[in-house]
């Protein structure tokens, strides 16, 4: 059962992250985070709304839960760290965010949703998206009866030249 990495189904995607990402911006963020909330099934509390317009109000974005909540506290948003990491686990759960996983020790939420895989960067644990659409594995490994691979995520770990 050794095959390439199949290509994500457009219609595996949840409907509010298609395309780049997202459905179609109107520019204003406060509404288009409320669309995409409705979108994805998630009545647009205040809570979630403030950290959906932080999250996605500055284009594609890599952070952490601590990362949010210290930008939420710097904007004067009301909210517990508890509160940010159940947001973010709801937004990935409705297919808004994605989550990737550096050493099992750090988790990034990746604002875009689309296919595709990370650098990341040692020296200042930064998470940066690859671009390169040429970029594949040659064989993937036989699934357990019962399973099949729903995404495969590749972090290649730089370090600056010694």
């Amino acid at each position: 059962m050794n095959e390439e990495v199949p290509a994500v189904k457009d219609d595996a995607v949840h409907p509010a992250a298609r395309g780049a990402g997202h459905p179609a911006l109107t520019g204003c963020p406060w509404h288009d985070v409320n669309e995409m909330l409705q979108a994805a099934g998630l009545r647009p509390t205040r809570q979630r709304m403030a950290l959906g317009w932080l999250l996605f109000g500055k284009g594609a974005r890599h952070l952490t839960a601590e990362m949010l909540y210290e930008e939420a506290t710097l904007a004067k948003v009301p909210v517990s760290l508890a509160t940010v990491y159940n947001t973010l686990n709801q937004l990935t759960d409705a297919g808004l965010l994605r989550q990737v996983s550096v050493d099992g020790t750090k988790t990034y939420f990746d604002t875009n949703v689309s296919a595709h895989h990370h650098f990341y960067l040692e020296h200042n644990h930064e998470l940066v998206d690859i671009h390169d659409s040429n970029m594949m594995l040659s064989k993937m490994p036989d699934v357990p009866e019962g399973y099949e691979i729903s995404r495969v995520d590749m972090v290649v770990r730089l370090r600056k030249k010694r």
